[in-house]
């Protein structure tokens, strides 16, 4: 049960560590939280596992699962996450960051945030909760454009036009983004701090059978690169121990 003394909020959870230091940071301020993962048709369900470990560890109020298809069986996708296509390996995290006219890649999922934003809005509606937050981080990522600053100021926008509860002047609807200006090292520092076990996450786009992580998608090289960059070692399973720091 919440606390009587903390407020409620939606976190959306994916299983990664940046959900989970966001969550972590919001219970910290002593927000009662909802966790909210997608079933969205992605090619594999260990991030939803991971979500579930990282919800109980940190205390969520409740964990729901929401189901949706955006592959491209479902008339969306076309994306390496969703569909039969290869995902891009060994790519140099330093090469494309902060470059605003780097390709967009081909992991991004058309929409994704603003889907999932868009679905955490009506269930905070719902449930009385005015602060949705969300893990997206505009410096060590890999050039989503729903990974943007401008993204979320805009959605805050859209959440407060678009409700009942906004527009009846219940409450004003706030997107929290606390890691969007931060490293990866950084984003793991204050984790760690927090208590976050990330040997609970999962990033990997491309894990083997037992979800152990490739270690050279896009998600692992950025997630190595800031574990070296925090000086801590990476706990999860790869399939190269070599990667492992």
């Amino acid at each position: 049960m919440p606390d009587a003394n903390e407020k409620s909020a939606v976190v959306l959870l994916s299983g990664g560590l940046d959900s989970a230091t966001t969550l972590a940071l919001a219970r910290r301020d002593r927000f009662a939280c909802h966790a909210l993962s997608f079933d969205y048709g992605q090619r594999h369900r260990f991030e939803l596992a991971s979500a579930g470990r990282i919800a109980e560890a940190l205390g969520a109020v409740e964990h729901r699962i929401v189901k949706l298809d955006l592959s491209a069986e479902a008339g969306f996708g076309h994306s390496a996450l969703t569909d039969n296509i290869d995902v891009p390996k060994d790519w140099n995290p330093q090469s494309a960051i902060r470059n605003p006219q780097s390709k967009i890649p081909i992991t991004y999922v058309p929409a994704r945030n603003t889907i999932f934003l868009s679905v955490a809005l009506g269930y905070a509606e719902v449930i009385g909760a005015f602060d949705i937050f969300i893990g997206v981080n505009a410096v060590d990522y890999s050039g989503y454009p729903d990974c943007r600053s401008e993204f979320i100021r805009a959605f805050e926008v859209v959440a407060n036009l678009a409700t009942a509860a906004a527009v009846e002047g219940k409450g004003e609807f706030r997107i929290r983004a606390p890691l969007l200006e931060m490293t990866k090292g950084q984003i793991i520092r204050t984790g760690l701090a927090l208590g976050v076990d990330y040997s609970l996450t999962h990033s990997c786009y491309d894990p083997a059978d037992d979800g152990s992580a490739c270690g050279r998608c896009d998600a692992c090289r950025i997630r190595l690169a800031g574990f070296a960059e925090a000086g801590a070692k990476d706990t999860v399973k790869y399939q190269n121990e070599e990667h492992s720091i």
